[in-house]
């Protein structure tokens, strides 16, 4: 792991989460049932994003006032912290309700080694971390804020009215947004500066999709600066619009992209929301590998309810997600404690199945 990605998190009082330290690998899978707090800790990532951007008032606003974020509310809870880490250096905070129905920063700090933490500020609406703490941690912690952008990528919507389906501009193509609303647009720039990236794409949606030839990637005949989603299948020149995709293909065109485009447009930790939803088995199979293959350099955590999903994973991949006592807790797998039920050829999916280490209702 580089220092820019992350090896612990501490969590108090955030959602369903009451307590809890997690220590984080290079590809991390939290499987668990509905409700049981997997959405909720990536959530917090993208309020972590929010502040790094100085939005955070907003961001609290359009998820519904300080009570969305608080454990069971503000009557229960009187404050939220986080602390990140990333290995000796690590960036915190705690949010307070105010009596305006805002979240208030009650504290701001960097951490250098687990013991040594200085604060930037205290009392402020939005963070102040650029203006650090003036003192030699700021040259170490500054850069992995500066460097991380925490995106919570969720391909979902694949709706007649989806974003990723519309015409789009064709300069949005900077990086894939985190719906694939410019996935045109993204592809058409990969497409004319990283050949081997585009072409390693396609010849991946071929594997599960084998009527997929190619992409037509092409400026609106009657917008020059937009861009629609285009396809063609093979033995026909006849375009075919994004439309007509199957939504499994389309999901997995977008999983693919995400995962094969090159390393230095992808963010140093890439989160994913359920990526298996609509993937035919195969499917799964692939997008697990293209999982593990871009694990080696870039972190991954995906939060997951697929058992076909599961058995492409190692048992120490995995963190297990229940919710007891009103809490959600988090449990890294240890593989010599199933390894008797490994050698009996169990997979990690079968022993979910039955209950053997928990993360069921």
């Amino acid at each position: 792991m580089n220092q820019f990605q992350l090896t612990r998190l501490k969590v108090l009082g955030f959602k369903s989460i009451q307590e809890t330290e997690i220590e984080f690998g290079m590809l991390n899978v939290l499987i668990g049932s509905n409700g049981s707090g997997k959405t909720n800790l990536i959530s917090l990532f993208s309020l972590l994003q929010a502040m790094i951007e100085g939005r955070l008032q907003s961001y609290v606003a359009k998820k519904g006032g300080p009570d969305t974020f608080l454990h069971w509310g503000r009557k229960r809870t009187e404050a939220l912290s986080a602390a990140f880490y990333f290995g000796n250096n690590g960036y915190g905070f705690s949010l307070e309700a105010t009596a305006d129905n805002r979240l208030m920063i009650g504290d701001e700090v960097f951490y250098w080694t687990k013991s040594d933490e200085r604060s930037i500020g205290c009392g402020n609406m939005e963070s102040v971390w650029r203006e650090g703490t003036h003192t030699g941690i700021d040259r170490y912690v500054k850069p992995i804020l500066e460097k991380q952008k925490w995106r919570v990528y969720h391909f979902h919507d694949t709706s007649d009215t989806a974003l990723v389906k519309q015409i789009h501009g064709i300069n949005d193509n900077i990086e894939l947004a985190t719906d694939a609303r410019n996935l045109a647009a993204f592809l058409y720039r990969l497409q004319k500066t990283e050949e081997k990236s585009y072409y390693r794409i396609v010849s991946v949606v071929q594997m599960a999709a084998p009527y997929f030839d190619d992409f037509i990637l092409r400026e609106n005949p009657l917008n020059p600066k937009s861009i629609d989603l285009e396809w063609r299948a093979k033995g026909s020149d006849l375009p075919f619009m994004a439309s007509q995709l199957s939504d499994g293909t389309l999901r997995f065109i977008c999983l693919a992209v995400l995962l094969l485009q090159p390393t230095y447009l992808q963010p140093e930790t890439i989160l994913i929301d359920e990526p298996e939803l609509g993937l035919h088995p195969y499917a799964i199979q692939l997008l697990a590998s293209l999982i593990k293959k871009a694990s080696r350099k870039k972190q991954i955590i995906v939060s997951t309810q697929s058992v076909e999903l599961l058995n492409e994973f190692q048992a120490n991949d995995i963190i297990v997600v229940e919710h007891k006592d009103a809490t959600s807790t988090f449990r890294r797998l240890n593989s010599e404690a199933l390894s008797f039920w490994i050698a009996e050829d169990y997979t990690l999916g079968d022993l979910w199945k039955r209950n053997i280490f928990g993360g069921r209702p």
